[in-house]
């Protein structure tokens, strides 16, 4: 029997404008925002946009992509805008983050874009310091995001997590550029990145059909790694931005599951450097639940080894006390919450695969998880 493979069609967005747009200049800059039921922390955001803009010199627009929410984004984006910038919004059913980014790009028209999260707040002068940068010939950058902490338990972890993962940057922060050999080294993602349009459209020209829902694929990972491999990435302290994390245990816990099948999709390819740890993780995770039938002891005993280890890592990385500990007591939680991410995504890889057999089809240039 044969299988035949037809492009899939991507539901009509529906586009509205505001602000005075027949009498704005050209815009050297177009800031693609999707948003997804943000309604609380857009509004902050488009304020320090504003502002970065302000100061940069810029001329730009903004295109704020709506995927499907239900809380009134839009609405909230064009009460903090106040005509102050010329904005698009495009609207169209929840397709997840890339396709909201892909269609953010297609309506996009300066020569650069920045494709920004509503929860990342730029800070005063990053535009100005990227504008200066990019005169001088650096074209492509990726933001230096601060995780708010403060007593938020959340942050805290998320934050002591990434400057662990990213230590080549984090122990250092510095201006620099990466390409592909050291891609996995240094921190990124499209929450905070500027490219000339055409590179942007271009990587995201591939759709991602490692899974059958796109709302679960890895939005920047792969998309950036095509960058890296012809151009480099640059990044600096002095393009900086702040990012608001959750701040309750059920968001925690929904966010880790998610990021843990977007992690799979990025990560779990032979080209990058976590693709062995993620190949471990799945064996690893079946002997501790059959140990776990025949000793109840082992899961509590696996749980409390998870808490001393993060614990380890975090003195090790010289993080305070206040981090040791929250790293020691939120440690087996997310790794429980990720972990099942990991598997939720190994079954929706293994499920695409069934209904897909020509790897090709999978848009993979290497075999992978």
């Amino acid at each position: 029997m044969s299988t035949t493979h037809s492009t899939p069609v991507e539901p009509v967005a529906t586009t509205s404008n505001s602000g005075d747009s027949a009498a704005a200049p050209e815009p050297q800059l177009t800031v693609v925002m999707p948003v997804y039921n943000e309604a609380p922390h857009v509004g902050r955001t488009i304020e320090t946009l504003l502002e970065a803009i302000d100061r940069s010199g810029f001329e730009a627009n903004l295109v704020l992509v709506d995927d499907g929410s239900t809380d009134g984004s839009a609405e909230a984006a064009r009460v903090a805008l106040a005509g102050r910038l010329s904005m698009s919004v495009v609207t169209q059913p929840n397709r997840g983050r890339f396709h909201a980014v892909r269609a953010g790009l297609r309506r996009a028209t300066g020569p650069n874009v920045l494709v920004l999260g509503a929860r990342v707040r730029l800070r005063p002068d990053a535009l100005a310091f990227v504008r200066e940068r990019q005169q001088a010939g650096e074209l492509i950058w990726t933001g230096h995001v601060h995780i708010h902490t403060g007593r938020n338990p959340y942050g805290v972890f998320l934050n002591v997590l990434t400057e662990i993962a990213w230590r080549a940057y984090f122990d250092r922060p510095r201006t620099l550029s990466f390409g592909l050999e050291a891609f996995d080294h240094y921190p990124k993602g499209s929450g905070c990145f500027v490219a000339p349009r055409n590179v942007l459209v271009n990587a995201f020209a591939e759709l991602p059909t490692r899974y059958a829902d796109p709302r679960h694929a890895n939005d920047d990972t792969p998309q950036l790694r095509r960058i890296a491999a012809s151009q480099p990435i640059h990044l600096s302290p002095s393009f900086a931005s702040d990012y608001v994390p959750r701040t309750t245990l059920r968001r925690f816990l929904t966010h880790s599951v998610h990021r843990g099948t977007v992690f799979l999709d990025g990560h779990g390819r032979r080209e990058s450097r976590f693709f062995p740890m993620v190949v471990a993780f799945f064996p690893v995770t079946v002997a501790v639940a059959i140990a776990s039938l025949f000793r109840p002891r082992a899961l509590p005993i696996a749980l409390a080894a998870t808490s001393v280890a993060g614990a380890a890592v975090a003195a090790s990385a010289r993080r305070s006390r206040f981090e040791v500990a929250v790293v020691a007591g939120l440690c087996p939680t997310w790794a429980t919450a990720f972990g099942v991410g990991l598997w939720r995504g190994l079954g929706m890889l293994g499920a695409a695969r069934l209904s897909t057999p020509d790897r090709s089809a999978l848009g993979q240039s290497e075999p992978g998880v």
